[in-house]
């Protein structure tokens, strides 16, 4: 597939590069021959040390996320003095949404112009000095805030499929987008955990420094060890290096053929992740789908530390940990993406004979698709019924199961369909699930009933599936 011609409608929104001779004198591209700097020629350990980078830094991330979701309430109180707000505290815990699907609008943008690494590296500092603020807050409203910053600078998310489409050919991105995959789910297992205990010993502030102490480590490791991976930030790079090398000034990439120049180029990068997704109908369904199946997370993550300590009489520590099993689930998930998802497409493009097709990563996204709402209308009702929380625990399990085999061919799918664009067409994706998540989220009856759970589940499962 041609990466300068993504999955859109409109063919005057991409570059076309069949309009460009190969061979034209002026035109600087990776040499076919072998070339140092083309990001799918370096060395296999060196890009698996970045997907374990980027699986670190998505395993922060989900960290710091999810940590404050068994603690939501402790701090709302600590914060405001005593004084008890469920809305309060599940603002806390879906701000974060807001922030991070406006976040993407201006990152990918932004990295698809000035490259990855700076992009990258920017975010992650403003990320940890939003953590600090979080640390230091004196009110609920302070880091209510601070939490929708920290959303705001969120990387991982966006770019982690666009950077891993820049090292890895088609047939490879799947093994390493699931991963990638794996280290959030630890993240969402262990934070939770991890906080609730902390919160019953030495305050939930110390969980909010343990997440500074884990991004400022990541950010240390992205300036030393990350080198650029954006094939056209590498080529203009090269271009301008060659230009003071030969004093020929007509030099140019093929990205840069009637592109323009100053304002207008920034102009065409910022408003880019609205036209990819203008311009393609596969994608605003993509992007819709993607947004109901985060849709059964968020709804849990808000629902299950009041079922289990109102229902079950859990404490807090215990109900956190109870988000492993979601984990457990994922993790499995996880390990069947990381064993079919690259065989079933080299499998499909084998037997219908003709070069690979992104549609051929759906198959595990249709039983994905298919289970979960089945799956989340047997949690609502194992609350409604108040059946053993082993079977309660295991509803979770599946759920994870489930979304993540929906959602990471999802996004194997939407960066080998879009290829050099592949950032902002994730930022879709992000920017429909987040507001979407908080949308239901928030929507969520301040005190969950015993006797709505279950049919509360229920029917939002098979309206959205």
């Amino acid at each position: 597939m041609d990466e300068t011609q993504p999955l859109l409608q409109d063919a005057h929104l991409v570059y076309d590069e069949q309009q460009i001779e190969a061979s034209a004198k002026d035109i600087v591209d990776f040499d076919p021959e072998g070339d140092a700097e083309n990001p799918l020629e370096w060395p296999a350990p060196y890009k698996w040390g970045i997907v374990a980078l980027l699986a670190l830094t998505a395993f922060t991330v989900t960290f710091t996320c999810i940590s404050v979701v068994p603690v939501a309430t402790r701090i709302v109180d600590d914060l405001n003095h005593g004084h008890s707000s469920k809305s309060a505290s599940v603002l806390l815990v879906t701000i974060w949404e807001l922030g991070e699907a406006a976040g993407p609008l201006l990152i990918a943008p932004l990295s698809e112009m000035f490259g990855r690494y700076p992009v990258i590296n920017v975010a992650n500092v403003l990320f940890i000095a939003a953590t600090v603020l979080a640390a230091l807050s004196q009110s609920a409203s302070s880091f209510i805030g601070a939490r929708a910053l920290t959303g705001l600078a969120v990387a991982s998310n966006v770019l982690n499929p666009a950077i891993i489409g820049d090292m890895f050919v088609s047939e490879q991105r799947g093994s390493a987008m699931s991963l990638v995959q794996l280290a959030p789910l630890i993240g969402g297992a262990i934070g939770p955990a991890i906080s609730g205990a902390i919160a019953e010993t030495m305050g939930w502030r110390q969980a909010v420094w343990m997440s500074v102490i884990l991004a400022t480590t990541c950010e240390i490791v992205f300036l030393t060890c990350f080198r650029e991976t954006y094939k056209v930030a590498i080529l203009r790079r090269k271009v301008a290096r060659l230009r003071r090398e030969t004093g020929n000034m007509a030099l140019r990439t093929v990205f840069d053929i009637d592109e323009g120049s100053g304002p207008k180029r920034i102009w065409a990068a910022v408003i880019r992740p609205f036209t990819v997704l203008a311009g393609s109908g596969v994608l605003q369904a993509m992007s819709i789908f993607g947004s109901i199946i985060f849709a059964y997370f968020y709804i849990m993550a808000t629902t299950l530390p009041d079922i289990l300590e109102t229902l079950y009489g859990l404490s807090p520590a215990v109900a956190g940990s109870a988000f492993i099993t979601f984990s457990i689930g994922s993790a499995i998930s996880v390990v069947i993406c990381n064993l079919t998802l690259d065989r079933i497409y080299i499998n499909l493009r084998d037997s219908h004979k003709s070069a690979g097709r992104p549609e051929y990563r759906l198959p595990l996204v249709i039983i994905g698709g298919f289970t979960l709402p089945l799956v989340a209308a047997w949690y609502g009702w194992n609350a409604q019924l108040h059946l053993p929380v082993a079977l309660l625990l295991v509803s979770v399990a599946m759920m994870g199961l489930a979304l993540t085999l929906a959602f990471v061919p999802l996004a194997a799918y939407v960066v080998d369909a879009f290829g050099i664009y592949a950032a902002s067409a994730m930022t879709a994706v992000i920017v429909t699930r987040c507001l979407a998540g908080m949308s239901y989220a928030t929507q969520q009856p301040p005190q969950q009933q015993r006797k709505q759970m279950g049919v509360q589940d229920l029917s939002g499962s098979f309206s959205s599936g």
